[in-house]
């Protein structure tokens, strides 16, 4: 058996169980995680974790494994930059790239080409997704934190975790509002009925979405939400919105038939706001909305005039 790995659990995989964070971190499949816990051999925070064990945050946890890791490999990736110096980057991420290597990926993702174009990073936050400071969904397009130094990393980390990072994003869902603005307080967690989904469920880790209704059309019936992250759950804004029976117009997943024409899930991190990790500057990103979900919008204007 290989030496034990060893990893911080990050923010995205807070409260969930222990096997699925082995399984994500040691890219290998549940059922192979879930052996090594059965058998003892995970530990979290010095303790030998059981297997309905969720894990927190900035927690410490070790497994072996048998194979070796992934090992990050840089290459060209095509994304854009929001903002950079020598501490931080802000991608423009653009739809349809899958932020770090994962079961059945390895190559093709935007932690390969960040390793490219900025190889200090390498040993930089956790392995196989060197700089990244949170994700986004692959579908989801917009600006995303990367720290460049350790020092800048871990404080970026530190301020996502104490909710000093303001996430803005722009989305279309379905159905109209009587109210403009409104909070969705409700844990998320894994589906027991479909694990490859999240869900609200009481067991769940506390979700706070907030959203405000800039423009809505009666027909087709949809409306244009600004929201903010207030924590950061895998498919939060998604979860969310549906469950209050707005789900985003484009979700395969979590949506149903759409009331107008995508080309893809029209959700976009369009700001970030944080304190610079080394300087204490205020700093405010924007992510232009893509030309492809602003013409969804141009043409709702259109169609209503």
């Amino acid at each position: 058996m290989a030496q034990p790995l060893s990893f911080e659990i990050p923010e995205d995989l807070g409260g969930e169980r222990v096997d699925r964070v082995v399984a994500v971190l040691g890219d290998m499949a549940r059922s192979e995680a879930r052996t090594y816990v059965d058998a003892g051999l995970v530990e979290v925070d010095g303790e030998t974790a059981a297997a309905k064990t969720r894990v927190t945050a900035g927690s410490a946890i070790s497994f072996p494994k048998a194979a070796d890791p992934v090992v990050l490999a840089a290459e060209a990736v095509d994304f854009g930059i929001l903002y950079e110096d020598e501490h931080v980057v802000v991608i423009d991420k653009p739809a349809g790239l899958v932020v770090h290597p994962g079961a059945g990926r390895a190559t093709g993702t935007l932690a390969g080409g960040l390793l490219d174009r900025y190889p200090e990073i390498d040993g930089v936050g956790q392995p196989g997704r060197w700089g990244l400071v949170h994700r986004l969904d692959r579908e989801t397009s917009g600006a995303l934190l990367v720290g460049r130094t350790a020092e800048a990393h871990d404080g970026l980390v530190d301020a996502l975790r104490a909710r000093d990072i303001s996430r803005e994003y722009v989305t279309l869902v379905r159905g109209l509002f009587d109210l403009p603005l409104g909070t969705v307080d409700a844990p998320i967690g894994r589906d027991p009925n479909r694990p490859r989904r999240q869900a609200m469920i009481p067991t769940g880790r506390r979700a706070v979405t907030h959203y405000r209704m800039t423009r809505q059309w009666d027909k087709p019936g949809v409306a244009e939400l600004g929201v903010e992250l207030e924590t950061g759950r895998t498919h939060q804004i998604r979860v969310h919105l549906a469950g209050i029976g707005h789900p985003v117009v484009g979700d395969r997943v979590y949506g149903g038939r759409d009331p107008v024409p995508v080309p893809r899930l029209f959700l976009h991190a369009a700001a970030l706001r944080f304190t610079h990790p080394v300087s204490g500057e205020e700093m405010s990103v924007k992510s232009p909305l893509p030309a492809d979900l602003a013409g969804v919008l141009d043409g709702l204007a259109e169609s209503s005039d």
